[in-house]
């Protein structure tokens, strides 16, 4: 460990370099998952003080950023930032319930489709904050409980953002450091995930969807809705289904344009941004332009910004290399037991503590791994195992990630709140369901 830290042995005041990337990293880490403090400011605080200490210049904390990963998350969410506002989510969620006659089971089963598909191609942060008071309202209309339509939904929108690129973060993440495309990702993990959904679907039917009843009067109130009502500008929506339409045509032609998805998605927004308020006077375009970006996250935009800058003194200091020994000893430097491994430790750890710290230190860790296993190309099959982890791994507590406490903070908002303990009875043994399934799915396809 101390050979690779020969060119930062020391920083300020003579201080072993090493230790310091060590205890700023992990005191960050466990002061996030305490939620005393966003975590936007503990990331940023601990890249500035790894700066100020001299365990990395200036100029390699800016190079160590990966303005791929910001991009593509700012971009996206623009483009759904300006969406929202034409009542198409909406829309899908209303047109859903009534496409299944209002009945209880019908309805969980249209809302969770719908959520997987929208994470799939959102992020799924997003797509819960917009189809879930849509199913809070229509649960109060039915005069049922809400609970296992958004238990339903947090896994939902988890499997189906694992599908592609663009679905969940750390997707986005592993994307922009392998290259991986797109297409790679869908052809990789939509097969396993429409399984695991279907998989997911059976409990949850067994558990509560059998008993569920409502009575006739109440459907029929929700029957009556409108969803026509729901598309608030027309103009707004042709605009927005084109763009997005292009965009993700974009992302899957990514090869052979040779441009980068944070590009494709910037780029989405400003013609959206544009399309938006062209022939508006200069006010209110200002208006309009300030909305959508105030409503970008940029808490996840500035957490990610310092959490590079974090890792990257991980890996200047020898650390992430050790790691990456202590791997390849462990599993005996077999391919097939370290994929698998991945796969477990990953899920595991991830129902814990947030999967994007997690997926931001165990990237370089698995890149110093390619000479052993024979180069970059070969490390494919560790990356959907990783993906599938972290992402699945979401699934199993309340805390695990970000868009199970949107859903939990929503429903605490209306009177529905949600208990740590009661989730993770039914969450954790469904999501060690859906690692199971991913087990054998990587096992029988790449390992």
């Amino acid at each position: 460990m101390h050979g690779q830290a020969t060119h930062a042995a020391s920083a300020i005041f003579g201080l072993n370099a090493l230790w310091i990337a060590v205890v700023l990293f992990t005191a960050t880490y466990v002061l996030i998952m305490t939620e005393k403090v966003n975590r936007a400011i503990l990331a940023l605080l601990g890249a500035g003080l790894l700066i100020l200490l001299g365990v990395v210049t200036q100029e390699e904390a800016m190079r160590s950023v990966d303005f791929n990963t910001l991009g593509l998350l700012l971009g996206m969410m623009l483009i759904v930032n300006i969406t929202r506002r034409s009542g198409l989510f909406q829309f899908v969620a209303i047109w859903s319930a009534k496409k299944v006659g209002a009945s209880p089971w019908g309805i969980l089963l249209m809302m969770s489709i719908v959520t997987a598909v929208f994470s799939a191609f959102l992020d799924n942060v997003t797509t819960v904050l917009l189809t879930v008071p849509v199913t809070l309202l229509i649960t109060d209309e039915l005069k049922v409980r809400p609970y296992p339509y958004l238990f339903a939904q947090i896994f939902a929108s988890n499997i189906g953002g694992t599908a592609t690129l663009i679905g969940d973060p750390p997707n986005i993440m592993i994307g922009s450091a392998t290259g991986l495309t797109f297409n790679d990702f869908a052809v990789a993990l939509t097969p396993v995930i429409l399984v695991v959904l279907a998989a997911t679907l059976v409990p949850l039917w067994l558990m509560w969807g059998r008993h569920m009843r409502a009575d006739e009067e109440h459907r029929q109130r929700v029957m009556s809705f409108n969803e026509r009502e729901a598309i608030t500008d027309r103009r707004l929506l042709k605009q927005s289904l084109t763009v997005i339409a292009l965009v993700i045509a974009g992302f899957m032609l990514q090869r052979q344009i040779k441009i980068e998805p944070a590009t494709i998605a910037i780029f989405g927004a400003a013609a959206l941004l544009l399309l938006d308020n062209f022939g508006r006077d200069p006010e209110k375009q200002s208006h309009h332009v300030h909305a959508a970006l105030s409503e970008a996250e940029w808490i996840t935009l500035m957490f990610f910004l310092g959490l590079f800058v974090l890792v990257h003194g991980l890996e200047k200091t020898g650390v992430i290399h050790w790691m990456a020994e202590h791997l390849l000893q462990a599993t005996g430097g077999d391919f097939r037991v370290t994929g698998l491994a991945i796969l477990w430790a990953s899920a595991v750890l991830s129902a814990f503590i947030d999967n994007i710290p997690f997926v931001a230190t165990m990237i370089p860790l698995l890149k110093a791994t390619a000479p052993t296993f024979g180069g970059d190309a070969a490390l494919v099959p560790l990356w959907w195992a990783l993906s599938l982890g972290a992402c699945l791994g979401g699934n199993g507590t309340l805390i695990g990630a970000s868009a199970n406490l949107v859903v939990a903070g929503l429903a605490e908002r209306a009177g529905a709140g949600f208990r740590f303990i009661e989730f993770l009875k039914v969450a954790f043994p469904l999501m060690l369901l859906s690692i199971v399934i991913s087990h054998a799915y990587l096992y029988v396809r790449y390992l």
